[in-house]
């Protein structure tokens, strides 16, 4: 599991019929101080994440694990959204109530 952040919103309206009907965002991966890393994904999103929000997502064979990617091409899967995380004791992370 990678930890990441909802940077936009991607619209295909062009894509394999087993892709229809999910939503995808652009994720930033994030490192464990919640920087960022410049490394970018494109993933497919299972529990209703939205732009600006820190998310737990997956990639490879495990993004096709959620109900909503099973059987399908997909690459990366949001499967979290985070409300808090800490490190060696000292937060690193605190969900705010605006996105």
């Amino acid at each position: 599991m990678l930890l990441g952040k909802v940077t936009g919103t991607l619209v295909s309206t062009q894509k394999d019929e087993k892709l229809r009907g999910l939503k995808f965002f652009v994720v930033e991966k994030l490192d464990m101080q919640g920087k960022p890393t410049g490394t970018f994904v494109i993933a497919a999103d299972s529990v209703g994440a939205g732009v600006g929000e820190v998310v737990i997502y997956v990639s490879g064979s495990s993004a096709r694990y959620t109900a909503s990617t099973e059987g399908k091409p997909a690459d990366a899967t949001i499967i979290g959204i985070v409300d808090t995380w800490d490190l060696n004791g000292k937060a690193q992370y605190q969900k705010s109530e605006e996105r």
